[in-house]
């Protein structure tokens, strides 16, 4: 169960990955809108090109769930979340609802008025990915085989999705109803509340399962739509974005001091290639807000500043919304998407969120130079042995002609124990997702010696590799040794 929502979580990365196009777009549109006072039609131009990917979020997670969550990424995959998505939102909208029900249009659910969601997308993926892995291979008889294979798959899901309408029917206006009531509590709880929301956001990064609780308040699920009220201009200055704000002190200027703490407390014969290390995931987590590279380098050796980590980022939040400063992003909370934002209509005393960000870089850096000395944790470059990590990647001629990925990647391969010992190679935004046969013939110390921040064991079948925002390229070249391995 795990891995399968862990999967999930992988997945949905890929529809939020395209939310920085929508950022650059409104953010763009709206700085230069804010010149010409609305005049603008190159403005105008832009934000409609934004909001055309904003208002299509559910299609997304429709179409980049159905893809991620099947074995061969195909493209039958993508169509058969489609047509799932248009199948079950189609059947079950308000018009429809009343037409079956034999009801009067008004006394339909308020639940069918926002049936077009994130939640039904994600669900119309899993079902159509779920078909797609069953049905994709199979063969029917000669009369009907120009709909076998992957042809089959858009087919099946469209008749599941009808059945699937039934159950959906009767089960959402009660899930509609239970996910207003929990968003409305955070809501009602103010800044207390997007304190919590952040404290429980990085508590589950280890287990990837914080996208789910992020669908919640960044997206359509219960009515709060954080980033998409944001950036449409939809809501209440000094409110709308609370969700959000609090992460720009954090993933701007928190983490990054807390990295150079980290550096600072490195022993001397370590601290160049504790370096080297820190200040890369440092700047990705400034620049991009991409910052589990950077919490995978500290968040198994020293738990204890991870938990000091969370309540941090719970407090950030509560201080931006309780003062009302609010900014906000499509992927990230890092400078692109701050600079981004300044200038959104919603966005209120953003240039506070920098006033409060040194404030936190001073705390982080602090709590974690003191926590580091005082208990003796094993952050980068503290660890037990004296020796140098060395990057243990194979040095030869040939190897002067292959770039960096692909070295980590061969190294990476060996330490795993090869092709008879890798069962499935998978990868997320920032780590390798492997399936393992056999884990005590995992050298997670050699892997580790490779550059890479992190190594974590999910179970006794599934090993986590932090690479970072580079994972993709060492995927591939990983992939490539596994395939040609004979």
């Amino acid at each position: 169960m795990m891995k399968y929502l862990q999967n999930l979580g992988k997945s949905l990365m890929l529809p939020v990955a395209v939310l920085p196009a929508a950022a650059v777009l409104m953010g763009i549109g709206h700085w230069i809108d804010s010149f010409f006072e609305g005049e603008s039609r190159f403005a105008a131009f832009l934000m409609s090109g934004g909001d055309a990917i904003l208002s299509s979020l559910a299609i997304l997670f429709a179409v980049g769930v159905a893809i991620g969550m099947t074995k061969a990424k195909d493209g039958a995959a993508a169509l058969s979340g489609l047509v799932g998505y248009l199948v079950i939102t189609k059947v079950l909208a308000s018009k429809s609802v009343a037409e079956l029900l034999q009801i009067d249009l008004s006394q339909v659910d308020m639940a069918f008025e926002n049936i077009e969601n994130v939640f039904i997308g994600i669900l119309a993926g899993l079902v159509s990915a779920a078909l797609y892995n069953r049905f994709s291979h199979v063969s029917l008889p000669d009369a009907f085989a120009f709909f076998s294979g992957k042809r089959l798959v858009p087919i099946l899901t469209a008749a599941t999705m009808l059945l699937v309408s039934i159950v959906v029917l009767f089960v959402w206006p009660v899930v509609y109803g239970w996910l207003v009531s929990f968003g409305t509590m955070i809501s009602n709880l103010g800044a207390t509340g997007a304190g919590l929301y952040g404290f429980f956001n990085r508590l589950l990064i280890p287990t990837g399962l914080h996208h789910a609780l992020n669908n919640v308040f960044w997206f359509d699920v219960a009515g709060i739509n954080d980033i998409g009220n944001f950036w449409d201009g939809n809501g209440k200055k000094g409110v709308t974005g609370r969700y959000m704000a609090g992460f720009f002190p954090v993933m701007m200027f928190g983490l990054p001091a807390a990295a150079l703490a980290m550096y600072h407390t490195a022993k001397t014969k370590q601290r160049k290639q504790a370096a080297s290390l820190l200040m890369a995931v440092g700047f990705a987590s400034f620049f991009t807000g991409v910052t589990e590279p950077l919490e995978f380098s500290f968040m198994f050796l020293a738990p204890v500043l991870y938990f000091f980590h969370a309540l941090l980022t719970g407090l950030s939040l509560f201080i931006a919304a309780a003062f009302q400063w609010t900014a906000g992003f499509t992927f990230s909370a890092g400078f692109i998407d701050y600079f981004l934002s300044f200038r959104l209509p919603l966005a209120s005393q953003p240039y506070m969120l920098l006033l409060q960000g040194l404030v936190f870089a001073v705390i982080y850096y602090f709590l974690f130079r003191f926590l580091i000395t005082k208990l003796d944790l094993k952050t980068p470059g503290r660890e037990d042995n004296d020796e140098l990590a060395e990057e243990n990647l194979p040095v030869n001629a040939a190897d002067e002609k292959k770039d960096r990925h692909t070295l980590m990647a061969e190294s990476i391969y060996e330490h795993l124990g090869k092709k008879e010992n890798i069962h499935s190679i998978d990868n997320c935004a920032t780590r390798l997702r492997l399936e393992i046969n056999d884990m005590s013939k995992v050298d997670q110390e050699g892997i580790k010696k490779t550059g890479v921040p992190g190594v974590q064991q999910v179970s006794k079948s599934n090993l986590q590799i932090i690479v970072g925002t580079q994972v993709q390229a060492v995927a591939e070249a990983l992939q490539k040794l596994y395939n040609e391995d004979k």
